[in-house]
């Protein structure tokens, strides 16, 4: 769907990843903070190896994520459904319901990463899952109770906000145990491109789901889902590598720091903060702006807009298969920046269709979906792998925290600004403004150290020291 458009709803490629090999206990704290100048080995496939079909680990890891992300996708729709129709509520309540994720995460999110960094991750994942499970479940009940209300949804979609916000942040933490360094790349795409079939299979059903069940009833089936997730996590028998004993955790306080710290003294991962940031920027500026635009200028029919979201799921598979390929031709690092310039430059598509000439326009939406998200999850897939590959296991989750954070924040930014833009200048001047941000990220990856980064294999890890 488009990525600056609707909300976005795709799984962040690297869900259920980690930084390091198969099996690994953590790293010297001594490393130095270098590139990674190692030039890939050749790879002739885009497929999984047998090697990674073979790890029973990896594929119910793989198989968990299918299914929530189907789930996911289903509520994410059918919420909003909810409160519409079922309890009658207005533009406020959609706001609120809407944004509760963005709060989740920036109220929670680095409180999340210090504590993921102190537990064993596969735990914090099933009883997230389990957690969420609990809370949807309660909306189909309580409608068929006829005990539904407002209120009642807003609780349930905070408190399930929070737990994604733990769960987004071990999941990017938690695969050292079961996939090794040299296949980051493979598994962040197989696992994207998954979530990307998984979209549009979801959003063609949803709409059908909603009609024949409600609203309510349909967000049980995401309530299953989540304990379909937890059974398959937790079926997984392969050891973690243990936590840090109680005797040497630092205050919460201090850890956050210890990994704020790590972020901004680390050139790459720097780089790669700025470059979310501003990606972050155009999404929310487009999330602010997309749908008015398309139903209000373009004068376009629902029915083909969701056609036209749905292709956001093809541009994102797209992207996913040629991630690793891309990488083995050009490298990590040129790889990112050119991304990034992709993206911008079929952003620019949307803002320019035309008015009036319904199929030109049609085309351009769909053009931007094909080319701009194929590119931004060949950022995405990549950009993951290195920040997995280059933290050390027992600070990734503050790592990951804090882009979390920082992207949520440019996001909320961004849809502010969109907000205003749209007022000011008019929805398509504001859909213009929103790729420069994008191009600005492509030009600061391919002028920074970022540049120089070829593989993920021998290369250097990094502590924060806490």
């Amino acid at each position: 769907m488009p990525r600056w458009g609707a909300p976005r709803t795709t799984t962040r490629p690297g869900a259920f990843l980690s930084g390091s090999g198969a099996g690994s206990s953590g790293y010297p704290s001594s490393m130095a903070v270098d590139p990674l100048l190692d030039p890939i080995p050749p790879t002739r496939d885009v497929t999984p190896s047998p090697g990674l079909w073979r790890n029973g680990a990896f594929l119910r890891v793989w198989s968990a994520a299918g299914v929530s992300v189907f789930g996911s996708l289903v509520t994410r729709l059918a919420l909003p459904f909810v409160a519409i129709l079922t309890l009658s509520a207005g533009p406020l309540e959609i706001a609120l319901l809407r944004g509760l994720d963005l709060a989740a995460t920036l109220v929670f999110g680095f409180v999340a990463g210090a504590w993921v960094d102190r537990l064993r991750r596969r735990p914090v994942l099933i009883w997230a899952d389990l957690g969420r499970a609990a809370l949807l479940g309660s909306i189909p009940v309580a409608a068929l109770g006829g005990w539904l209300s407002l209120p009642q949804l807003l609780v349930v979609a905070t408190l399930a906000a929070i737990l994604t916000t733990f769960f987004d942040v071990a999941d990017n933490a938690y695969l050292p145990t079961v996939v090794a360094r040299s296949e980051l790349v493979r598994a962040n795409s197989v696992l994207t491109a998954t979530g990307s079939v998984v979209e549009f299979a979801a959003f063609g059903a949803v709409g059908f789901l909603v009609s024949l069940l409600t609203a309510p009833i349909t967000i049980a089936i995401d309530a299953a889902s989540f304990l379909v997730s937890a059974g398959l996590l937790g079926s997984i028998r392969r050891p973690e590598p243990p936590p840090p004993p109680a005797a040497d955790r630092e205050p919460v306080v201090r850890e956050i720091r210890a990994g704020l710290r790590l972020v901004a003294g680390d050139p790459v991962l720097r780089g790669l903060v700025w470059a979310t940031m501003l990606l972050g920027l155009t999404y929310g500026v487009g999330g602010a702006t997309w749908l008015l635009f398309v139903t209000r200028d373009l004068t376009l029919d629902p029915a083909v807009i969701g056609i036209v979201a749905a292709l956001g799921g093809v541009g994102a598979l797209a992207g996913a298969i040629l991630a690793e390929r891309l990488v083995t031709r050009f490298g990590l690092g040129t790889l990112l920046g050119a991304s990034l310039l992709i993206t911008a430059l079929g952003g620019l598509l949307t803002p320019l269709a035309p008015a009036g000439l319904v199929a030109v326009a049609v085309a351009m939406l769909i053009g931007n979906q094909l080319v701009a998200d194929t590119a931004a999850t060949v950022f995405e897939v990549t950009e993951v792998s290195i920040r997995q590959a280059r933290v050390v296991e027992r600070q990734l989750g503050r790592v990951n925290a804090t882009i979390h954070v920082a992207m949520a924040l440019a996001e909320l930014m961004g849809i502010v600004l969109g907000g205003v833009l749209a007022e000011t200048l008019g929805l398509r001047p504001a859909l213009l403004v929103a790729p420069a941000f994008t191009a600005l990220g492509g030009w600061v990856l391919l002028r920074s150290p970022v540049r120089r980064l070829r593989s993920l294999d021998d290369g250097a890890e990094i502590d924060a020291g806490g």
